[in-house]
């Protein structure tokens, strides 16, 4: 830490990204550093020399056993009256009978592979029998068979809308895309890399066939390809993403759990080139934050690779901002590292092996997006690989961090927590801002309730002197009510002697 001048921050080579082979296109670290292509030929050329090493055994288990058969068979036509001959005979069989057993364990995903029912190709009857089974409403396999969401019938609504422009072509298109959707249904039983393969098969088929349609225009099959895709993996997506076959879901656990042992880490011990104080560069940061969040939430790896490139155009341009001139990959890198370590993106190795294996490999090879990926799979390996070497830290102080029970900023001065400068990390800055707000809120709020007291006594007291005046004023001038007044006559007992009155009269004159 004391050595600030000395840091070198975090470099990657460009050609580092680049497949080994030296073919060109961007490596990447599940394919151990080669591009979709050269991995593809690597793993038919591996898995061909698997088939052969499995019949090889398969022949050999079988003559053995044959021979063994026909050993306890000849010793039991014998005579009964030598048993210590068949039990001398039946001992060389049992010991084959226990090295088959440790044969047949130690190949046995590979044999049952090639030798289940399902891997062998069914006769013309059972194939229709199947089909004939499928569009009675038979399942075959619970997880490709749930109940479509809105999503699902969206995606297939929108891919027979952009398969009617093509005509014929289209029928032929959506014709093999669901037949081989249902075929999936077939393949429960494969591992993540056997889906994968029969997943880049497809594409490149239906590419190759793309391609001779449309003589060679590119643009074209790039964009059938890309609805073929979407329609594809959205229908396959409950199956294919995270498989029980794998451990992606351990890996997404440890990964979580090693970025949460990393909170500590800062933007100076990465030498990340961002200012957050700056408010544009923070609403870069959230963005970029929340692109890489929202991957999850996405089902074709297009759409995940669009997450990945709009997060690290945020990127750029918060580097941009900060600098005041264009980011160069040395400084992307780190920074996409402390996008990551804010971020703890949720199940972030199973989106990324999703993509992988499923994703259309051009895509993955070239481009903004290829690239882009690229970098996120080596944060991601630089995160798992993180040291007190990485980070130009002491190893006692790199353990202590990790554990816990230091904090690299509580190593700052005093004064810095009570006036937090530049060289703070800016959440610091911002918690000392909001606590100077919740103080100022608290004073304001005071005084309002001080002043609604004073309000209450003010308002008491005035009604207590009003009714002490009003009291004054009748005790001073008391309120006297006379008797009602009698009509004049009331008293005269004899009116009814009196003559009537005058009544006007009216002359004609």
């Amino acid at each position: 830490m004391s050595q600030r001048s000395e840091r070198r921050g975090i470099h990657v080579d460009q050609s580092e990204l680049l497949c080994k082979k030296g073919c060109g296109y961007y490596g990447n670290a599940a394919w151990q550093g080669l591009c979709s292509k050269c991995w593809r030929e690597e793993y038919q050329r591996a898995r061909q020399k698997q088939i052969q090493e499995d019949w090889a055994l398969a022949e050999k288990l079988q003559r053995e056993e044959e021979a063994a058969y026909a050993s306890s068979h000849g010793s039991q036509s014998q005579s009964p009256a030598q048993p210590s001959q068949s039990q001398s005979s039946l001992a060389p069989f049992s010991k084959f009978e226990e090295k088959k057993t440790n044969e047949k364990t130690r190949k046995v995903t590979t044999v049952k592979k090639f030798f289940s029912p399902s891997s062998r190709t069914a006769p013309k009857k059972a194939l229709v029998s199947r089909l004939r089974e499928s569009h009675e409403g038979k399942s075959h396999s619970p997880s490709f068979t749930r109940q479509p969401s809105l999503e699902t019938d969206r995606v297939s609504r929108e891919f027979v809308d952009f398969l009617k422009n093509l005509q014929k072509p289209g029928r032929d298109i959506h014709k093999q895309s669901r037949g081989f959707i249902e075929s999936m249904a077939n393949k429960k039983d494969l591992g993540a890399d056997e889906l994968s393969e029969c997943v880049q098969d497809f594409y490149q088929n239906m590419s190759d066939r793309l391609m001779s349609h449309f003589k060679g225009s590119s643009e074209k099959v790039e964009r059938v390809m890309d609805q073929v895709e979407k329609y594809i993996m959205t229908r396959l997506y409950k199956s294919v993403f995270c498989p029980e076959t794998t451990d992606d879901e351990k890996k997404d656990l440890a990964t979580q759990h090693r970025i949460r042992a990393l909170h500590w880490v800062t933007i100076q011990m990465l030498c990340v080139p961002v200012d957050e104080e700056i408010p544009e560069v923070a609403d870069n940061v959230v963005k970029a934050i929340t692109d890489i969040i929202e991957m999850d939430s996405k089902r074709v790896p297009r759409d995940k690779l669009a997450c990945i490139t709009s997060c690290s155009k945020h990127i750029f341009n918060a580097i941009k901002v900060t600098k005041k001139e264009p980011a160069s990959a040395d400084d992307f890198l780190p920074t996409l590292i402390y996008i990551v370590l804010k971020a703890n993106p949720p199940r972030l190795q199973s989106n990324i092996q999703y993509i992988t294996r499923f994703c259309n490999p051009s895509r993955l090879m070239t481009g903004e997006d290829g690239y882009y990926f690229t970098n996120l799979c080596c944060a991601v390996a630089f995160i798992e690989k993180l040291d007190a070497q990485s980070l130009n830290l002491s190893p006692e102080d790199f353990e202590r961090y990790m554990s816990g029970q230091v904090s690299p900023r509580r190593q700052d001065d005093a004064d810095s927590w009570t006036h937090p400068s530049s060289s703070v990390n800016p959440l610091i800055s911002q918690l000392h801002h909001n606590l100077d707000m919740l103080s100022t809120l608290e004073k304001r709020q005071q005084q309002v309730l001080d002043g609604a007291l004073i309000l209450q006594t003010e308002l008491n007291e005035w009604q207590d002197s009003v009714t002490q005046e009003v009291q004054e004023i009748l005790e001073k001038f008391p309120l006297e009510i006379k008797p009602r007044a009698s009509a004049i006559d009331a008293e005269n007992v004899e009116n009814d002697r009196l003559p009537p009155p005058l009544q006007p009269q009216v002359f004609a004159g």
